[in-house]
């Protein structure tokens, strides 16, 4: 188990443009070294991963410039999200144990409030992103004293999800908000909204989920 994990959203979101800094976390890596998913079709590097990603949200959302977020959004190698935890050696060893290859993030929003989050993280095998994807899950729903929902309706098989309506004033989310963490295939997804209401949240995570796992190599 590892303390020194900080949610991804909260690192680049909420410290660009939100108040507040998460609370550590937990994550496990038992199992990440699974046989790995076949080359072909697969992105080669963190460029090529960016190119998959969504462009736009339904909410109609601004883009945020990587650059205008402390850290940048975009591509994102092994030593960026290490650097996200307290102790960052000992986190780039639990992402290697998970196989973690490269991400990228991408942001939409605004200063007043509502916003999107999307990262996509590439690894070794599907175990990996199916172990990252939970403990990323697991890891935020603690911070936010929320309860999980696995398999929701309408998503794919493995799909987790939380919805927060009234965060505690340390939470440092400025709205209600869901979240959506997903593994397909080598990648682990996740999307994350806050907007005026949960139900608009979870409609925006919904459809920008679904737009971004087509985009993706199949299963």
């Amino acid at each position: 188990m590892n303390p020194g994990r900080l949610s991804r959203f909260g690192r680049a979101v909420l410290l660009a443009v939100l108040p507040g800094v998460l609370a550590a976390g937990c994550l496990r890596s038992e199992d990440a070294r699974p046989a790995a998913a076949p080359a072909r079709d697969l992105p080669a590097s963190s460029a090529q991963l960016g190119a998959l990603m969504v462009t736009t949200v339904p909410s109609g959302l601004p883009r945020l410039p990587d650059r205008e977020l402390d850290p940048p959004a975009g591509a994102k190698r092994l030593e960026d999200i290490a650097r996200y935890s307290a102790d960052p050696a000992d986190q780039g060893d639990v992402l290697r144990g998970y196989g973690y290859r490269y991400g990228w993030e991408r942001f939409w929003g605004t200063s007043s409030g509502p916003m999107t989050g999307v990262f996509v993280d590439q690894f070794q095998g599907r175990a990996g992103a199916a172990a990252y994807a939970e403990d990323l899950a697991r890891n935020d729903a603690r911070h936010y004293r929320g309860m999980l929902r696995e398999n929701p309706p309408q998503l794919p098989g493995g799909c987790r999800m939380l919805t927060v309506d009234r965060a505690e004033p340390d939470a440092g989310l400025r709205g209600p908000a869901s979240f959506a963490w997903c593994a397909h295939g080598v990648f682990s997804v996740s999307v994350t909204a806050v907007a005026r209401t949960v139900a608009a949240a979870d409609a925006e995570v919904r459809a920008v989920l679904a737009s971004q796992l087509r985009r993706l190599p199949p299963r």
